[in-house]
C-alpha cells in the first residue's frame, strides 16, 4: 500500500498486530529528521539525535509507531510522491540501524495553496484536522484514548486532541515561536509537555505509554 489517493498516503497497517494498543503517533519533519523546509530531497535527510532510540524502545514495548505528516511541497508541486518514497526509503534504512522502524506511514499532500487538484483548503487529513490519526485507528484497531502524539507544531497536538487523544508533546527540534503556534489552544483536559527533542522525550513517552490501563468500577 501507498498512494491511495492523488494527495494522501498510507501504508504499513498491520491490524492483527495492534489491536487494542495505544500507539505513539509522530510528526515527521522537525521531530524524526531536520526540517529544512520542505524535506523531498533524500540526500538531505539528517535523522534528529536521539528519535531513532525512542523509536527503538516503542518497538520493544510493542506499542504501533504510526507517522502523520502533513506535506504540502506535494501540493505545491516542489516534489512528487516518488519523492517521498525515496525519502521514506532512506530514513526507514537509516531507523533500521538503530534497530527502528515505523508501523505505519500517513501523509497529506493536499493543501490550499496547492495546484490543480491538489488545491483543497482543510482537507480533514490535514493537521490540525484529525483525519490521519482516525484513519490509522480504524485500520489498526489502536485505542486513541491511550496513545500519545509528539510533534513540533501546536497544530500536531491539536489534531491528536480532535481525535481522542488525551496526551501530547512538543518538541522544540522544528518549528519555534510563532510558527510552533500558541498551546493556549489547547483544551484544559489536554494533558501536554513541551522538550528538547523526541530522544528526550523518551522516559515521558515510556511511562505514558505503558502506565496502568484503568479498570472499569464495579
Amino acid at each position: 500500500m501507498g498512494l491511495i489517493d492523488p494527495g494522501l498516503w498510507f501504508s504499513g497497517a498491520d491490524a492483527a498486530a495492534f489491536a487494542g494498543r495505544p500507539a505513539l503517533f509522530l510528526d515527521r519533519d522537525g521531530v524524526i529528521v531536520e526540517d529544512s523546509g520542505y524535506v523531498g530531497d533524500p540526500n538531505g535527510v539528517r535523522l534528529i539525535p536521539g528519535a531513532a532510540e525512542t523509536i527503538a524502545e516503542a518497538n520493544r514495548l510493542a506499542v504501533p509507531v504510526v507517522v502523520v505528516t502533513n506535506q504540502s511541497g506535494v501540493a505545491r508541486g516542489l516534489f512528487g510522491w516518488d519523492s517521498f518514497e525515496a525519502v521514506q526509503d532512506v530514513i526507514r534504512t537509516r531507523l533500521a540501524e538503530a534497530g527502528a522502524r515505523f508501523d505505519a506511514v500517513l501523509a497529506c499532500g493536499y493543501h490550499e495553496k496547492g495546484t490543480g487538484a491538489m488545491a483543497v483548503a482543510d482537507h480533514p487529513w490535514r493537521k490540525p484536522n484529525p483525519g490521519m490519526l482516525t484513519k490509522a485507528a480504524e485500520a489498526m484497531q489502536i485505542d486513541l484514548a491511550r496513545s500519545l502524539i509528539v510533534g513540533d507544531r501546536v497544530a500536531d497536538l491539536e489534531a491528536g486532541q480532535r481525535a481522542g487523544l488525551r496526551a501530547g508533546i512538543l518538541v522544540e527540534t522544528g518549528k519555534s515561536g510563532e510558527e510552533q503556534g500558541d498551546p493556549k489552544s489547547l483544551p484544559a483536559d489536554f494533558t501536554w509537555r513541551r522538550v528538547d527533542s523526541l530522544g528526550a522525550a523518551r522516559g515521558a513517552v515510556v511511562r505514558y505509554l505503558t502506565r496502568p490501563q484503568p479498570q472499569p468500577k464495579e
